[in-house]
């Protein structure tokens, strides 16, 4: 479910999510008080506006900053938020109620309209923003995907009934769609916001616990101070959450070392060993549901052949690589759904089993690659090495050079060669779940055209399944079809599967309570401090 950490041993999390500039997470618990100045690690986030912000360090902020109608509760399971109740008959006309009170920091108010317009400016096509792909299933996306559309055009299954009121229609039946409205991209925006994105994203006007103080300071800090008209029980514990941005892991690790961090949610790998000796029980380890992969640029003549993908993926060893590199601490992908989610199953993929023998056969089946072949990673947060094994292992079993190219280290920037398809050769993601459904797993990743499919794979009979799951009359009648399209992905291995991570955070003595959710992480506005 977000559904488990997303877990941090080298870097940071897409989102929606997506994207993640890392391969893992957090948790831990003490008790405490309120008050005091919480600083936290970060890398530059993406945006700080829910319709635009899908990779992690940017629904880390807005998390902070804004509140939806549902939230995750330390189980994963969806519960309600700012709606009072969420209902349907059919699981495709939601009626929503919500609770009266709520405010944006410029006053104005958390009603109908603010979501109403939120949704209706995400998935308007004139307007680019990241989450349009969420917006999906509710009816009328299509014609607000097409290319002219005009900026005021608005889904014709959204429906205003009163100030607290609205109805959602899908374009055919979704069990899961309460689940899924607990992820960032659909929360509310104030009418100021969508008028001035710019002026938003620089300076958030959010309805949560938090509000920004100042403006957001590119690549130095983003600093959240407690917004005391906040309506919500959730108040926020510190008094202020400092976000203090660093493009290298190993810097911020530093920076913790010398005191000017208080939680680290990404820890070197190298270094794992050493905290357990030095922090004790400040040191968050645990498994968790983050997916690391080398995505395959099928938009590339080169890697078309889905034999010549399973032959390179057959021809990496995992477990070596891991217990070389993390310390033993990570788990090979067999799989692309983590094993805690309902419907996983484990062993499914053979081509993730190292078998070089096998890989050596069916490579010698394909018309190979010429090299130097590019291995793309975000730089500063430790892939290098574990990318240079791979790259090794390809060059031994099949006489690949191969060339890195890890001197990207703004993870914003990235994700925008990601989203572009301007990969030259395999590229190092990760993802973790943003909603309690196996489907989150698949169909963002995967089905033809959808955001963060960055490999440009596309499959009709993949895309019908997942609809076909989603149509099913509940979650658990869904799941055989969502095996059935894992299926197909296991046979046409449009990325390498690599593997589970670990969460690991760590925590100063100023600590006295670490919060960790589940599905969104680190709770850092629930952090009690000594």
């Amino acid at each position: 479910m977000k559904l488990a950490a997303t877990v941090a041993a080298l870097g940071m999390l897409t989102a929606a999510c997506g994207g993640s500039d890392s391969d893992e997470g957090s948790g831990g618990s003490d008790g405490g008080s309120a008050g005091g100045d919480l600083r936290i690690y970060s890398s530059e986030p993406a945006f700080l506006v829910p319709s635009a912000g899908d990779d992690e360090p940017s629904i880390l902020v807005i998390r902070q900053l804004y509140r939806g109608l549902v939230k995750y509760n330390q189980e994963g399971a969806p519960e309600l938020d700012i709606a009072e109740s969420i209902e349907t008959e059919d699981n495709q006309t939601w009626t929503v109620t919500l609770k009266d009170g709520y405010t944006f920091t410029n006053g104005e108010p958390v009603d109908a309209d603010a979501f109403l317009r939120a949704w209706n400016y995400t998935g308007n096509l004139a307007n680019s923003q990241n989450n349009s792909y969420f917006m999906g299933r509710i009816a009328g996306f299509e014609d607000l995907q097409k290319e002219g559309v005009k900026k005021n055009a608005t889904f014709s299954g959204l429906k205003k009934v009163d100030d607290l009121t609205f109805t959602i229609e899908l374009t055919q039946p979704f069990s899961g769609f309460e689940s899924v409205l607990g992820y960032s991209g659909f929360f509310p925006m104030a009418q100021e916001c969508i008028d001035d994105f710019d002026a938003c994203n620089k300076t958030p006007i959010g309805n949560g616990p938090y509000k920004i103080e100042g403006e957001w300071e590119n690549n130095v800090q983003i600093k959240l101070v407690r917004n005391e008209d906040y309506a919500g029980e959730d108040t926020g514990k510190p008094d202020s959450l400092t976000y203090r941005i660093f493009d290298d892991v190993d810097a911020a690790y530093a920076a913790f070392e010398g005191g000017e961090l208080d939680v680290m949610y990404t820890v070197p790998p190298n270094k794992i060993g050493e905290l357990e000796s030095t922090v004790g029980d400040r040191l968050l380890k645990e498994p968790s549901s983050s997916f690391t992969y080398l995505g395959l640029p099928n938009y590339d003549d080169r890697f078309q052949d889905p034999d010549l993908r399973k032959a390179l993926s057959m021809a990496i060893d995992r477990q070596a690589i891991i217990d070389a590199i993390f310390d033993g601490s990570l788990s090979p992908a067999t799989g692309f759904v983590a094993p805690n989610f309902d419907g996983a199953r484990e062993g499914i993929c053979e081509a993730c089993e190292y078998d070089l023998d096998a890989a050596k056969e069916l490579y010698e089946s394909t018309d190979g690659l010429e090299g130097p072949v590019e291995l793309w990673a975000n730089g500063g947060a430790g892939h290098e090495e574990w990318l240079q094994a791979v790259g090794d292992g390809w060059k031994s079993a099949f006489g690949i050079d191969y060339k890195l190219k890890v001197d990207v280290s703004d993870f914003g920037q990235y994700l925008e060669i990601a989203d572009n398809q301007e990969f030259t050769g395999p590229y190092r993601l990760g993802w973790g779940p943003d909603y309690p459904v196996m489907e989150t797993y698949l169909a963002p990743l995967y089905t033809t055209g959808a955001p963060s499919n960055n490999s440009g794979y596309a499959n009709d009979e993949f895309d019908q399944l997942i609809k076909d799951g989603d149509s099913a009359d509940s979650l658990e009648d869904a799941i055989p079809f969502y095996q059935q399209a894992e299926d197909i992905l296991v046979e046409d291995m449009p990325v390498i599967p690599m593997w589970w991570g670990l969460t690991t955070v760590v925590w100063s003595e100023n600590v006295a309570e670490m919060v960790h959710n589940p599905i969104t992480d680190v709770d850092y506005g629930q952090i009690s401090m000594n």
